[in-house]
C-alpha cells in the first residue's frame, strides 16, 4: 500500500534487547534482521545474521527482501535512538506489524558481550573459509600460477565473479565464468580432462566455492582455487588485465550428463526436487516465506522468468545471499532452463543453512500470475535539464541524494551533497523549493518524502542525473574528489574498494580480515553451517 501518515504509527515500536534478539536468531522461525544505516557504517561493524537495508532505500527493496508481511522483523542502528525508529514506523506503515527496534542499537548488542562483524557478506564469507577446511580445497598461489602461464602449461583460469567485476580487474588471460555457471559451461571452456582449470575472484570465497563446485560435480580435469584471488595476484607485482569481456560461451544442447551429475550432487546434500504445484501453495501461504529464485544469467533473465521470480544469479546468491534474501529461515525455490545450474547452486545453500529446493519443471512450470506490488511512494514532478535554470533563482536549493563517490566524480556547482538519514543537516526552510538530484526516481521521493515529515511544505521536484544531457543543456559539471570528506560518506566502506585502488596495506588488511571471520563466530553461528566434519 501507498504510504500516507494516516497508516504510520507516531510512535516507535516496541523494542527489544540484546539478549532476547540473540535468542530470536537461532530458535528456528523466521526472522529478518535489517541494519537500516548506510552501507559504509554497515561495514564498519554489524550482526552476523544483519542484512543491509539503508533507510535511503527502505521502503524500495523491503517487500522483495521480506515477501511475507508477517514475519518478525528487528531494525537497528548505531544506538537505537538514529533511523532505526524512522524505520520501524515506514516499515509499519507498509503493513508489518512485528517491527520492533533493538534496544540501544549496536551499542546495546556490544555492551551485551555479543560480537560485532566489519565487512560484507560475512556469512558467506564464512563459509567459504570453512569450507576450504572442510573440503582441503586444493589451491594455487599467484607466483606458481604465474609461472605455469609463462611456461605454457595447459591450462585456463576462470573468473567466478560476474561481468561488471571481472571487467575492473582479471588475472591476465582469465575468462569470466560467474561461479553459478560453472556447472554448466566450465568443460565447455576445458574440454580436454587434462587442462587445468585454476578458479579465481578478488579475494578467497568465489575461489574457493568455485574451485570446490567442480570437484564436488566430479570433473575430470584437474582444479585448483587461485590463493587469494586477484588480490593475491596484485600483492605479488604481477599485472592485471583491465576491460576485459572475456566471457563464457552459449551453453549450446545440454549433456544429459551434466544433468545427472548436478542432480546427484544435490540429493547428496538432502536437496528436495518439488513440482510447480507444492511452490503456488508455498507462495501462497501467509505463515511461511518463500523465494522465487531464478539463478539463470542477466541475458537469460531478461528475456522473461516465472511469475513472481527475483533475479538471483546463482554465484551471487551464494555469495551475497543478504543481498537477495533477508528472511533467516526461509523456504528457497531454485529453478533454471536446464536442470544443472540451480541443483548445482542449492548443493551449496543446503550446507549453508539455507531450506534450498529445486523446481522441478524449471523455467517450464506453470505458476499463477503474481500480485501486483503497490508503488512504495508517490513520484516526484520530473525537472529536465534544459529546464535547470529556474532551479538557481533565490530561495531553491539542489540536494544531491546520490552515492558520495558519484557525487564527487561529477555534480552541479550548486548542488549539496546529503543522503536521507542526514536531511536534518541540511537545514531546508519549510517553503524553499528544493530539487532531488538522484540516479533513481524512488530513492528521490522517498528522500521528498522524508523531508515533509521535517515539515517541508515547499515545491519539489527530482532531475534525473545524466552528466552528457546536463551538459548538452549547458549546464557546468564539477567533480570535488575530497568532498564530501571521508568522515560524511556514510555510505562507502572505504575497507573494502581501496583494495582494489593500489592500496597493497588495505588488500593485505581485507585478506586478514576473510581468513580470521572463523575465529569470530560462536558456536551457535558455526553450528547452522551443515559442512562436513572439520579437522580439530
Amino acid at each position: 500500500m501507498t504510504y500516507s501518515p494516516e497508516n504510520s504509527s507516531s510512535a516507535a515500536s516496541a523494542g527489544i534487547d540484546a539478549r532476547t534478539l540473540k535468542q530470536w536468531l537461532h530458535d528456528g522461525d523466521e526472522i529478518a534482521l535489517l541494519d537500516v544505516r548506510e552501507h559504509g557504517l554497515y561495514g564498519e561493524g554489524h550482526l552476523f545474521y544483519a542484512v543491509p537495508l539503508p533507510f535511503s532505500r527502505l521502503e524500495l527493496e523491503a517487500r522483495r527482501l521480506m515477501p511475507r508481511q508477517s514475519v518478525r522483523v528487528v531494525v537497528y542502528d548505531d544506538d537505537g535512538n538514529g533511523v532505526a525508529p524512522q524505520a520501524a514506523r515506514a516499515l509499519r506503515a507498509m503493513a508489518y506489524p512485528q517491527v520492533r527496534v533493538l534496544n540501544g542499537g549496536i551499542a546495546g548488542w556490544r555492551a551485551a558481550g555479543l560480537a560485532v562483524f566489519a565487512g560484507v557478506n560475512v556469512p558467506s564469507k564464512t563459509f567459504g573459509e570453512l569450507a576450504e577446511l572442510a573440503f582441503h580445497t586444493p589451491r594455487i598461489s599467484a607466483r606458481e600460477l604465474a609461472e605455469r602461464q609463462a611456461r605454457g602449461d595447459d591450462l585456463v583460469v576462470l573468473d567466478g565473479r560476474p561481468l561488471g567485476e571481472f571487467n575492473k580487474m582479471n588475472i591476465p588471460g582469465g575468462i569470466c565464468c560467474p561461479n553459478g555457471e560453472l556447472a554448466l559451461r566450465a568443460e565447455l571452456l576445458a574440454p580436454d580432462p587434462a587442462t587445468t582449470i585454476v578458479i579465481n575472484c578478488a579475494g578467497r570465497t568465489r575461489s574457493i566455492i568455485g574451485a570446490q563446485t567442480l570437484i564436488n560435480l566430479g570433473v575430470d580435469n584437474p582444479v585448483l582455487a587461485l590463493e587469494n584471488g586477484t588480490q593475491g595476484w596484485y600483492l605479488e607485482d604481477l599485472p592485471l588485465e583491465h576491460g576485459a569481456r572475456r566471457k563464457y560461451p552459449d551453453a549450446g544442447t545440454v549433456d544429459e550428463r551434466l544433468r545427472a551429475r548436478s542432480r546427484a550432487l544435490a540429493e547428496k546434500h538432502a536437496v528436495e526436487f518439488v513440482d510447480a504445484d507444492t511452490v503456488a501453495q508455498w507462495l501462497a501461504q501467509s505463515d511461511r516465506s518463500t523465494y522465487l529464485c531464478d539463478v539463470r544469467t542477466p541475458e537469460e533473465f531478461a528475456t522473461g522468468s516465472l511469475p513472481g521470480a527475483q533475479h538471483t544469479p546463482g554465484g551471487q546468491l551464494m555469495q551475497a545471499t543478504d543481498q537477495y534474501v533477508a528472511c533467516r529461515g526461509a523456504r528457497l525455490v531454485l529453478f533454471d532452463a536446464e536442470g544443472v545450474r540451480a541443483p548445482a547452486v542449492a548443493s551449496w545453500l543446503r550446507q549453508m543453512g539455507w531450506e534450498a529446493f529445486v523446481l522441478r519443471e524449471g523455467l517450464q512450470a506453470q505458476l499463477p500470475a503474481a500480485a501486483a506490488l503497490p508503488a512504495a511512494v508517490d513520484a516526484l514532478p520530473q525537472v529536465q535539464p534544459d529546464a535547470l535554470a529556474a532551479w538557481h533563482a533565490p530561495g531553491a536549493r539542489m540536494l544531491d541524494v546520490r552515492s558520495s563517490m558519484a557525487y564527487r566524480a561529477a555534480h552541479l556547482p550548486a548542488a549539496e551533497w546529503t543522503i536521507r538519514a542526514r536531511l536534518a543537516d541540511a537545514a531546508v526552510a519549510a517553503d524553499a523549493r528544493v530539487l532531488f538530484v538522484a540516479d533513481e526516481a524512488g530513492v528521490a521521493a522517498l528522500a521528498a518524502r522524508t523531508l515533509r515529515e521535517q515539515g517541508h511544505r515547499g515545491e519539489q521536484a527530482w532531475l534525473r542525473w545524466d552528466a552528457d544531457a546536463v551538459r548538452a543543456a549547458g549546464s557546468e559539471i564539477v567533480a570535488t574528489p575530497q568532498s564530501p570528506p571521508d568522515a560524511q560518506c556514510i555510505d562507502y566502506l572505504f575497507f573494502v574498494h581501496d583494495r582494489h585502488d593500489g592500496n597493497k596495506a588495505a588488500a593485505r588488511q581485507y585478506l586478514a580480515w576473510e581468513t580470521d571471520l572463523i575465529h569470530q563466530i560462536d558456536a551457535q553461528e558455526r553450528a547452522a553451517f551443515r559442512l562436513p566434519p572439520m579437522p580439530a
